[in-house]
């Protein structure tokens, strides 16, 4: 979920990825066995101002040329890295900024409310079923797709959730960045389409702006 040179707060997060065995939590679905409670604690490390360099969240959300109402599901949100910047851009719209880790879940709740984010709706998900209070226009997805269990029937039962035209963005570590999860975790993008082809998607944009990620935007296939 994040990085950059020394001596920066994201090299004590790489450290912390190296101990774990996995990336920041913040954004993912399934917990592999790992807490990331305390979430004021990891907050300094998820929005930690020199990810944005590299994660360039303006640019991400202005690729997904999303409609001012736009109903939005940040999945895995963590401390609300994107899912605050997509309530600031959208408001007339609504974000469900959510995770499945408690203690997130209250930061987020009450990060919305110090900040006057009324359109940013904390989630507590669960690990197979994210929990959706509404349909959506769109699914963002960052460094969350390789921490998802059967992530076929996972998407299958997400398309549900989504509605007419709606969309699921997929961001997550090139094989060869030098940061992130292991590089054992670390799915291609080459097998993520594959593996969304079976759960009924169809790959509609692939962005390639993102200097150590693949940005792959699907829809439900025809």
């Amino acid at each position: 979920m994040s990085r950059i040179a020394a001596p920066s707060v994201f090299l004590a997060f790489a450290a912390c990825i190296a101990f774990l065995a996995a990336p920041a939590q913040a954004q993912s679905p399934s917990t592999h066995q790992h807490s990331f409670s305390g979430a004021e604690r990891w907050a300094h490390v998820f929005d930690d101002p020199q990810r944005d360099a590299w994660q360039k969240p303006h640019e991400v959300i202005g690729a997904l040329a999303l409609a001012p109402d736009a109903v939005v599901a940040d999945i895995g949100a963590g401390t609300g890295y994107f899912s605050v910047r997509l309530a600031n851009m959208l408001p007339r719209g609504r974000v469900y900024a959510v995770d499945i880790e408690p203690d997130m879940v209250r930061y987020l709740a009450e990060r919305a409310k110090r900040e006057k984010r009324d359109n940013m709706v904390a989630v507590a998900g669960e690990p197979g079923d994210p929990k959706l209070p509404a349909r959506i226009d769109l699914v963002l997805m960052v460094d969350v797709y390789h921490h998802v269990d059967d992530r076929i029937d996972y998407f299958r039962r997400l398309r549900g959730a989504l509605k007419p035209g709606g969309r699921v963005a997929i961001i997550d570590f090139l094989p060869d960045a030098p940061e992130g999860p292991p590089k054992a975790a670390r799915i291609p993008a080459e097998r993520v389409v594959a593996e969304m082809k079976r759960a009924g998607f169809a790959l509609a944009h692939e962005h390639r702006f993102l200097p150590r990620q693949y940005f792959l935007v699907f829809e439900p296939a025809r």
